[in-house]
């Protein structure tokens, strides 16, 4: 596997070896030990998640406040573009973002740590979208960074009409978090 850093602290790109034939393929999508060794991810993993979406349906960015989730993230089916946006206060990279393509065919996931931001749009015309988490979800503890937020000034996509849910339209600024 190929790991690379971004821009934010922790967070990484993986791109998992690939064995394909005419048959189809087969990967890894997660192997402790080396996931460990070569992404630098320690935590454990307690909760699996699955969502379908269709195009320009935008998720997020989303967060935990006082247990915040590590995600591992990754596209089964479709496309999207993935936002992970720096929210601890104490990060060199506060208020910055970091977004990558993720898909079926490029098979790259994301390691996003606990105390970033998370989300994505759909480019396809539906994804499928899993990911592993570091800690449970708590309806009660999530936040909601605002997608659009002009002092993080994420350039997402062209051509993209987002489709928002109603918790997503009153999401807060990096600054009123």
């Amino acid at each position: 596997m190929n790991v690379v850093k971004t821009s934010l602290e922790g967070v990484v790109i993986i791109e998992p070896k690939l064995f394909k034939d005419d048959r189809g393929f087969f990967l890894e999508t997660f192997q402790l030990k080396r996931y460990k060794e070569f992404a630098g991810i320690e935590l454990s993993f307690v909760q699996d998640n699955y969502s379908r979406s269709s195009k320009n349906v935008l998720r997020g960015l989303h967060f935990q406040k006082r247990r915040p989730q590590g995600k591992l993230v990754r596209v089964v089916r479709g496309q999207v573009f993935d936002v992970a946006v720096d929210i601890r206060k104490e990060s060199p990279t506060y208020g910055q973002w970091e977004g990558v393509i993720l898909s079926e065919d490029n098979q790259r996931q994301l390691w996003v740590p606990p105390g970033l931001a998370h989300g994505f749009v759909v480019l396809s015309d539906l994804a499928d979208f899993e990911y592993k988490c570091t800690d449970y979800y708590d309806p009660s503890d999530e936040g909601c960074l605002m997608w659009d937020d002009p002092s993080i000034n994420i350039v997402w996509p062209k051509g993209i009409e987002p489709i928002l849910s109603a918790k997503d339209k009153t999401a807060l600024t990096i600054d009123d978090l």
